[in-house]
């Protein structure tokens, strides 16, 4: 059996997502191809996994000509079902929101895509997350839906000892995403500079993929670098291949700081749950995705994305408190071991296949 995931572009949590279906999903007997429209810097991570990249009809049309797909799953891109239509595709289409952006950007969205949707899916797939939940029961109320946890390659996404990467032995506060305005970049800044003030030793390390931001995010970034004297403090690392990240995370863990995630939206959290697997305890807004990771000051801890100052002193506590952090960080670690497995996933997929009719029951 064969399944096309299609995406705009291989970057982020939805490039990881696709690398981790293809090799769990073989293990039910299901082959997985992405197909991209565009070029993005995940596809140094792609190596050995069958993907596509164009965005030109007649290539799409030889592709699905060539593997004639039992199904395809559309992530995000509603306008890519019909046009999957009108290039002579007849058979499943399944609809995957996964990130949307904003709370009041995925609802604006779905309000247009679910006319899109009914007319040419099969049947809509999310995470549990309950915003994107929320929005499939008020516009696919009588649509078949389906909810199904994303993975974590936790056996890469381990501890490692990194003593070379910290040569400062200061704490370091991990930023990871895009410059854009629901990742909410400017409050991490001003968590750190606030910190910084009473910590001047800590480092900031910032990872993203400088060729995907919002325009004007980037100069208003370094402007707001400047405005805050934080240019000393900072590294930013852009387009780090995914296999090095255990490193970096790992490093951060073991200098005593800790990831900070200060989205407003996130429809799952790749970065927060990676983080976890690495032994990295983590900081974050309740972003509605994350809430399936984190529980407060069990598996992490959450703070008022409104709130600088109840940001500094759940980060002093996470640095300082020794054994809360210990109990957070083996917390973290086993939570997303079990409850996160390629092999969970793969046997959600093959029972969504089979109520749909794609698999045999067996």
């Amino acid at each position: 059996m064969k399944l096309l995931f299609t995406y705009f572009i291989p970057s982020g949590g939805i490039e990881t997502l696709n690398r981790l279906r293809y090799h769990a999903l073989r293990s039910i007997g299901v082959e997985a191809h992405a197909l991209y429209l565009w070029e993005g810097a995940g596809l140094q991570n792609m190596l050995g996994i069958p993907h596509y990249v164009t965005n030109n009809n007649e290539d799409i049309k030889a592709i699905l000509a060539q593997h004639r797909y039992d199904a395809i799953i559309v992530t995000c891109d509603h306008l890519m079902l019909e046009r999957l239509y009108g290039l002579g595709y007849r058979g499943t289409m399944i609809y995957e929101a996964q990130g949307l952006g904003t709370k009041e950007a995925a609802a604006s969205t779905f309000a247009f895509a679910s006319g899109y949707i009914r007319a040419y899916a099969g049947a809509a797939l999310s995470p549990p997350t309950s915003h994107l939940m929320a929005l499939f029961q008020t516009y696919l109320g009588d649509f078949p839906r389906f909810y199904v946890q994303n993975m974590i390659d936790t056996d890469s996404f381990v501890h490692l000892d990194v003593p070379h990467l910290k040569p400062s032995g200061a704490p370091i506060l991990g930023w990871i995403g895009r410059m854009e305005q629901n990742k909410n970049w400017p409050l991490y800044l001003r968590i750190c500079s606030a910190l910084v003030a009473g910590r001047p030793d800590l480092q900031l390390w910032v990872f993203e993929d400088a060729t995907l931001s919002e325009p004007g995010e980037r100069d208003r970034f370094y402007a707001m670098l400047s405005e805050l004297n934080l240019q000393n403090h900072i590294t930013i690392r852009s387009n780090m291949p995914h296999s090095h990240m255990p490193h970096y995370l790992s490093a951060i863990a073991d200098s005593g700081g800790m990831l900070l995630s200060t989205s407003m939206t996130e429809g799952f959290g790749y970065a927060v749950a990676e983080a976890m697997s690495c032994r990295c305890p983590v900081l974050s807004t309740d972003s509605d995705g994350v809430r399936c990771f984190i529980t407060h000051n069990e598996t992490g801890k959450f703070f008022n994305g409104q709130t600088v100052w109840e940001a500094v002193q759940e980060a002093k506590e996470l640095m300082d408190n020794k054994p809360l952090r210990a109990k957070l960080i083996d917390n973290a670690q086993a939570h997303v071991r079990k409850a996160f497995s390629p092999a969970r996933y793969a046997a959600d997929i093959r029972n969504i296949l089979i109520a749909l009719r794609l698999m045999p029951y067996q």
